[in-house]
């Protein structure tokens, strides 16, 4: 029963029998597998609280602004990087030991070096912080009160669309 193929020559059609089985078995496996895995874990999605007026921002909190034109503030008094090395230590020791944060918020089109410049004015008013209070050792147990941390925010002006 020679499917046409010269004797003692291999034969050179290939026998699809086992694969046609292969596919078979494979599909039979995926339509029994795809139902279970279509099912979901049922998922509590928490709720939107909201409020009628924001919480209120922890006293201790200490917010230095830099705006487009270069002014600075220290919460809402007008300063300069000078008046950030000679202010903030004071301002940085009524914080917590440990606890020393200082949030800075500098507009988008403020030039690089006027934020390093403020960045480096809060590291010399933290060292001076650092230096009070080791040198009140009674009131802060001989601890320095830790490096101030710096949380920088970018403040981005919202552009009015044009009305049409």
């Amino acid at each position: 029963m020679d499917a046409g193929a010269p004797k003692g020559k291999a034969k050179s059609d290939i026998n699809v029998t086992p694969l046609i089985d292969i596919v078979l078995v494979l599909l039979i496996v995926f339509i029994v597998m795809v139902p279970g895995l279509s099912k979901a874990m049922k998922v509590v999605v928490p709720q939107v609280v909201q409020t009628a007026t924001p919480p209120k921002p922890d006293p201790n909190n200490i917010l230095i602004q830099v705006d487009q034109d270069g002014t600075m503030t220290l919460q809402q008094d007008k300063i300069d990087a000078q008046g950030i090395k000679d202010k903030l230590p004071d301002a940085v020791m009524l914080q917590p030991l440990n606890y020393r944060k200082v949030f800075l918020k500098v507009d988008e089109d403020v030039k690089f070096q006027a934020m390093v410049d403020v960045l480096d004015a809060i590291r010399v008013a933290s060292e001076t912080a650092k230096k009070k209070s080791l040198d009140q050792l009674d009131k802060f147990q001989g601890q320095d009160g830790g490096d101030v941390k710096v949380a920088v925010s970018l403040k981005k002006r919202i552009v009015a669309a044009p009305v049409s």
